[in-house]
């Protein structure tokens, strides 16, 4: 039903890397391609679950389809900040065809990991 994750959204984990370091604009950029083409319909939920907390994780399950696109979404530019040591807060512009969607994330270290603990489309 769905195609193979390969290619670009092939997700890289995001790692903490030294301290005070920011994960890659690039891979923030699949995360978020990814969660657009999951909340389209088009990859499923279980490619992100390990990207995501378990709270985030069952809300993405629960949320189903919150992006109607007439063509596959297309993730422009992403804009974040570190509003604390620890937590980045993230927006990108979804492009859907007729219409366009906000994708905003935020993400939280984990470990050695980001992992994005919520998320909102409009």
């Amino acid at each position: 039903m769905f195609p193979e994750i390969d290619g670009a959204l092939a997700l890289n984990a995001l790692t903490w890397g030294p301290p005070g370091a920011q994960p890659d604009e690039r891979k923030l950029r699949h995360l978020t391609q990814a969660l657009a083409e999951v909340l389209a319909g088009r990859r499923p939920p279980q490619i992100l679950a390990d990207r995501l907390t378990e709270r985030a994780y069952q809300d993405l399950v629960r949320a189903g389809r919150m992006i109607h696109a007439s063509r596959p979404p297309f993730t422009g530019s992403v804009h974040m900040k570190q509003p604390t040591d620890g937590a980045i807060e993230m927006c990108a512009l979804v492009h859907c065809g007729d219409r366009n969607h906000v994708l905003a994330l935020r993400l939280e270290r984990h470990g050695s990991q980001w992992l994005c603990t919520e998320f909102e489309t409009a």
